[in-house]
């Protein structure tokens, strides 16, 4: 099979060797997809880059964990009815060496959801990870893996970006009211298409604004910038409130201790590489099923061919508009 590898990091350019290799055949409980589109994550651009100093896990990685395409084989163990589906499957290249960056990809079975026959291959292909965390961060907190938020406030820092749009359609999913914040006046109506009730311009007045609007606070935040928004987000948090962070923008991060204590908030880490399996799978479910009742997804900056891998991990090193996606068949 075609496939995109590496056997050393660094920059995009010198890495990466697009060439035939052996087939990743599906051992017991695992099944084998023909990958026609295949994600691309800040995350996976990182590892290439070495960019958390981890170094290599392997002597040879195909990259990437997200991908969507039909079934072409099973392994001992799994069901043979799974052939021929359609699916997105993620965590391909999590605590794995062989990812979706190929012609054919062999996940475990848990890692894989079917599709309804008119959702885009483009759009399952992408919501691992950003799906993943995103559904994570909004129901953190609930007994069990989903959460019904009706009748909360949910807001979500950072709405245009992948997480935050997705975390912005699960969020109506859960049946909460749902706002979002932005950095820049034009990513207002990419917040607003993702489902945001209300969109706030990111400024030095974002805390009166909200409370101008909802005086008794919101219930829950989503944050991909926790060291620059905790003090706000103390500020606009209800009593009891809390925050899911994926990300920060200075680590480490100070907090304001007491704020924090007197208002009883609760804070979640998220990592979506160590989340539980069933978490995972309710996750990749709810999305896979929002993408089925109608939601759009995620705006799709540009699809590179397999070998132009290099050009889509640039695509993401230089914060182009919108997704990046490696075309393998289709």
């Amino acid at each position: 099979m075609k496939a995109a590898y590496y056997t050393k990091q660094g920059k995009a350019e010198d890495v990466f060797q697009v060439e035939g290799v052996d087939d990743i055949l599906p051992v017991r409980g695992e099944i084998q997809i023909k990958i026609h589109y295949s994600g691309v994550n800040p995350g996976e651009v990182k590892k290439r880059a070495d960019t958390f100093g981890v170094g290599m896990p392997y002597d040879k990685i195909i990259p990437h964990s997200d991908g969507a395409g039909y079934i072409k084989n099973v392994g001992e163990g799994v069901e043979e009815s799974w052939i021929g589906k359609k699916v997105l499957c993620y965590g391909a290249q999590s605590y794995r060496q062989f990812g979706t960056a190929a012609e054919y990809c062999s996940v475990p079975e848990i890692n894989v959801v079917e599709l309804a026959e008119h959702v885009d291959l483009k759009q399952a292909a992408q919501m691992g990870i950003p799906g993943i965390t995103a559904h994570r961060a909004v129901n953190v907190g609930a007994d069990g893996v989903r959460n019904n938020r009706g009748g909360q406030v949910v807001l979500i820092q950072g709405g245009s970006g992948a997480v935050g749009q997705c975390a912005i359609a699960m969020a109506k999913k859960s049946g909460a009211e749902t706002l979002a914040t932005v950095t820049k006046s034009e990513d207002i109506e990419i917040a607003k298409n993702a489902g945001a009730d209300g969109v706030y311009l990111v400024n030095d007045s974002l805390k009166e604004n909200v409370l101008n609007d909802y005086p008794d606070g919101v219930d829950h935040i989503i944050e991909v910038a926790f060291a620059a928004n905790i003090e706000n987000n103390v500020a606009i948090l209800k009593q009891g409130g809390s925050i899911a962070t994926y990300a920060t923008n200075q680590n480490p991060a100070s907090i304001p201790f007491w704020p924090l204590v007197f208002s009883n908030i609760s804070i979640f880490f998220l990592g979506s590489d160590d989340f539980k399996n069933d978490e995972k799978q309710a996750a990749a479910h709810d999305l896979a099923e929002a993408l089925s009742e109608g939601w759009t997804g995620l705006p799709i900056g540009e699809i590179y061919p397999l070998e132009n891998i290099a050009q889509a991990h640039l695509h993401i090193e230089g914060r182009k508009k919108g997704r990046a996606l490696v075309k393998i068949i289709g």
